[in-house]
């Protein structure tokens, strides 16, 4: 973060004040030790020090206005929502014993051949496909009888 001054650190200032007003809090101690380690909080951590803060009638109001427009400074980090399952395709019983018969009478059907591979692996079938099988199925098999 790049500072105007950077001998005025305003959130260093108010965890110091909290800590005075509250010494026996150890969630304000590890706040500060990580502050001091890494150089920075979370916006949540921001948020509950503030919050922690608000209770505190020492520390100057001009401070916890600056440690709030900290906080709205930071971007907000929202979880990307959990993917979708795709749907299982449930196969058609009635399209599989028309492929199926067909083929049994007539085993180098091409189109027929071809929508079996789709059929088997699960692939949906377009309802043209459907109709033409259902077609053929008429054609070939019950107009034969």
């Amino acid at each position: 973060m790049i500072r105007k001054n950077p001998n005025v650190d305003v959130i260093k200032d108010v965890l110091q004040l909290s800590i005075a007003a509250y010494p026996a809090s150890n969630f304000l101690k590890s706040q500060l030790f990580q502050y001091e380690e890494r150089g920075g909080l979370s916006k949540k951590q921001l948020q509950d020090l503030h919050s922690k803060a608000l209770k505190v009638t020492t520390i100057p109001v001009g401070k916890l206005a600056t440690l709030e427009a900290v906080i709205l400074k930071k971007p907000t980090r929202y979880k990307s929502p959990l993917p979708v399952a795709t749907p299982v395709i449930i196969k058609d019983s009635k399209t599989g014993q028309f492929i199926h018969e067909i083929l049994a009478k007539y085993p180098h059907h091409k189109m027929v051949l071809f929508l079996k591979t789709k059929y088997e692996t699960s692939e949906q079938l377009a309802p043209p496909e459907t109709a033409e099988i259902e077609r053929l199925h008429k054609l070939l098999i019950l107009k034969a009888k």
